[in-house]
């Protein structure tokens, strides 16, 4: 099969401007949010909707995978402007906000796992390198300690990020990741 031809400028543009309202409509108006009033507010028409995403699992899994990837690739533009350990503890900040789209996306995702569809798929394993390729800046520059696992930064993130999903707790998973922030730290400062 040959390979896919990039979109034109136009119809990528009319794609991005369909994930990026498609995101907020599932997060905020859950899984009854018509096709229709998503192409409308996107400013196509339900056409150009169908032609990027055939049904409506394709735009559910397509929008998560594109927060997915905006939410991993957010690591290397933090660690090109900033130190390591702000980088990572900024990230730990996209992180809960990612959380909390899914979580308002959770009718949405759970029937696209109902439809057959995967879109968790390749997940655990992006983040996983995500968080490895922060950690590794951080303990190459001394900032971090060189001994913790991605999986355990994971692990902690999910936790913070399930107990404050609420928008009146944002204040407090800040103060948590900042407590994590500061065990990620803890040896670095101290030498051992």
């Amino acid at each position: 099969m040959p390979p896919a031809r990039p979109l034109r400028a136009d119809a990528q543009r009319n794609r991005d401007r369909l994930l990026e309202v498609a995101v907020r409509a599932f997060s905020q108006d859950g899984p009854d949010v018509t096709l229709e009033a998503i192409a409308k507010e996107a400013g196509v028409g339900i056409g150009t909707l169908y032609r990027h995403f055939p049904t409506r699992e394709a735009l559910v899994e397509a929008v998560y995978r594109n927060e997915l990837a905006r939410l991993c690739d957010a690591a290397s533009e933090l660690l090109e402007v900033k130190p390591p350990d702000q980088a990572l503890r900024d990230w730990m900040d996209h992180f809960v906000d990612y959380m909390a789209t899914k979580h308002g996306m959770a009718d949405a995702l759970r029937a696209v796992v109902a439809s057959g569809g995967n879109p968790y798929a390749h997940s655990r394993d992006r983040l996983i390198g995500t968080i490895g390729t922060l950690l590794q800046a951080g303990a190459g520059a001394g900032s971090v300690r060189s001994d913790v696992r991605p999986d355990d930064v994971l692990a902690s993130l999910s936790g913070v990020s399930l107990t404050t999903s609420a928008p009146e707790r944002r204040e407090q998973a800040r103060r948590l990741l900042d407590l994590l922030m500061d065990g990620l730290r803890y040896r670095a400062a101290n030498g051992a």
